[in-house]
């Protein structure tokens, strides 16, 4: 090895490790970013980007053979991707499901901040403060007076699109020029702005509608998931890696699974981490003064589980007993929708790659229901394509006529709601299973509680109100379960707090068995809301490398 010190590491580089790479990188330090997948180079590997449905594998539709090999992405949505190769091998990675767990996983680099929705929403004070309020597990350490100039920071270089709205439940950002609601979704918005007071405003989304250092705007194709050759979304590859590059301080090392942190008894810090090469099995040792963990809100804990176990059994951070407790996610997979009458003569320019967001209401401003927290809403309108059912033509020239005419205006919602931080909701090493690498895989045992279940019949309940307010016609409901992890938003395994016997992390997102070691991801979340959580995890970051290079360099780590 030509060189095994740095000043950092990173260990991932999904959306908070690219983050964490280029705010330490341009404050000057040298940085190992390691990954334990595949390289992905920006647009000459996004292979199906530029194709024609016709040139896909199969018109893009999974196979059972797919299926097969796909289990866990088969339970959803993700499986219609027209590159399974950018999502995990789920035979070489496994996992125990004590309890239903979807766990869709994306190991190369950018992770999956290539995949991702894009969604981006602040926190609020009522956010922050709801756990002390409700009585609920602990108290955030912050508040958004903390992260408010971070949150205008990593919006400033992300690129976020979003309209004004003065909501105190939903902070307004440093916003690009917002997309437009189309003529229905305007139409229902005034609607429920009018009848309900529901506030329906277009999705804060970090796609841009100007461009940005070098990133070309969002050209409505709708097919950011298979990676943007215009750099049109914000993604490692595309935005925080080109930026750590250029600062010649960063050294990026692909099939590297950091398999612990390096743990100093006498200094009580890290002094670098162990990886073991994907692709040749063999371990290697690197240094450095500190350490961001950014593996994912799981895989970050199952690094600190397999860390330091000579001190503490159950690894790094283990001290409080909170280490792989209080798993969060989001839970969907329930709405409504219904027909759209009144608007045939109007249609709409482009995919728009962003939909409607309809903004938290419940248990807000003296409302008040059965059960805890609350829930958003994402949806679009549309008009049905040429692939609609005409059931009376099915065949030849009048069949074809009626197709040159877009289908019927539609409507729908999915609710996003948020889970309680239950300490029984965990993850643990099952050291009877292993992975391809002869690694202990992580044990799921979470599931959605009493608190969950009533607000899921409270979101289905108030989406069909809505749309009977909103004049819908032919409403229709679901409501199809969700397995934790489903939502794709996992948080909470290593949590922050005010107190080292209560929590994992403190406010500055620091291990407190390890003050050079830092978790940024998912897992230091203590609590979910309902909103999306990326762009927290991109402010949390920001400060926490801010505060880390300050530390350092006073000598404090």
């Amino acid at each position: 090895m030509a060189n095994n010190t740095y000043d950092a590491i990173v260990v991932g580089s999904g959306i908070s490790g690219g983050w964490a790479a280029k705010e330490l990188t341009e404050k000057g330090l040298t940085v190992l970013m390691l990954e334990r997948g595949r390289n992905l180079e920006h647009i000459k590997d996004y292979k199906t980007a530029t194709m024609d449905l016709w040139q896909y594998n199969h018109r893009g539709v999974a196979t059972q053979q797919d299926r097969k090999k796909h289990p866990v992405l088969a339970r959803g949505w993700a499986i219609g991707h027209p590159d399974l190769t950018f999502w995990a091998n789920e035979q070489d990675c496994p996992y125990t499901e004590v309890k239903p767990f979807t766990w869709w996983r994306s190991y190369h680099l950018g992770g999956r901040s290539i995949l991702w929705g894009r969604q981006s929403y602040r926190w609020s004070d009522l956010d922050f403060e709801a756990n002390a309020k409700d009585g609920i597990a602990i108290d955030w350490p912050i508040r958004y007076k903390d992260l408010a100039s971070w949150y205008d920071y990593v919006e400033g270089f992300a690129g976020i699109s979003g309209s004004k709205e003065g909501l105190p439940q939903l902070p307004d950002g440093n916003f690009l020029p917002p997309m437009d609601l189309n003529c229905v979704e305007k139409d229902v918005a005034a609607r429920l702005k009018e009848k309900m007071n529901r506030h329906m405003i277009i999705g804060r989304t970090a796609n841009l509608t100007a461009p940005i250092a070098g990133r070309g705007k969002c050209q409505f194709r709708n097919r950011c998931w298979e990676g943007c050759p215009y750099g049109g979304y914000f993604s490692t590859q595309s935005s925080t890696l080109p930026a750590a590059m250029a600062t010649g301080k960063l050294t990026v090392r692909p099939y590297s699974i950091v398999t612990k942190i390096l743990y100093d008894k006498d200094t009580k810090k890290a002094k670098g981490v162990e990886v073991l090469d994907a692709e040749t099995n063999q371990t290697y040792e690197y240094y450095s003064k500190i350490v961001f963990l950014n593996a994912s809100a799981l895989n970050s804990a199952w690094v600190l589980m397999n860390s330091a176990t000579d001190i503490w059994p159950e690894g790094l951070g283990s001290s409080s007993g909170e280490l792989g407790h209080n798993v969060m996610d989001h839970h969907y997979n329930l709405g409504a929708s219904g027909k759209v009458e009144g608007f045939e003569d109007q249609y709409y320019y482009g995919r728009r790659a962003n939909g409607f967001y309809i903004v938290r209401f419940a248990n807000l401003f003296g409302d008040k229901r059965n059960y805890l927290r609350g829930f958003g809403y994402q949806g679009s309108a549309s008009r049905r394509g040429w692939a609609r059912d005409v059931a009376e033509l099915n065949i030849g020239k009048e069949f074809k006529e009626a197709l040159y005419e877009p289908g019927e205006w539609t409507i729908g919602m999915t609710g996003f709601g948020e889970i309680l931080p239950h300490h029984e909701n965990k993850i643990y090493l099952d050291k009877t299973k292993k992975d391809k690498w002869g690694l202990p895989v992580l044990a799921m045992d979470a599931e959605l509680k009493e608190n969950e279940l009533a607000m899921r019949k409270d979101i289905v309940a108030e989406a069909k109100a809505m749309l009977e307010a909103a004049g819908i016609k032919e409403i229709d409901t679901w409501d199809q379960g969700h397995a934790i992890g489903h939502g794709i938003h996992e948080m909470g395994t290593a949590r922050m707090g005010h107190d080292p016997k209560t929590s994992v992390l403190n406010k500055w997102n620091q291990v407190w068995d390890a003050k050079n070691v830092f978790v940024t991801d998912g897992a230091c979340m203590t609590s979910s809301a309902c909103q999306n959580p990326s762009l927290t995890y991109m402010a949390l970051t920001a400060r926490a490398a801010d505060y880390a290079v300050q530390e350092l360099k006073k000598g404090n780590l």
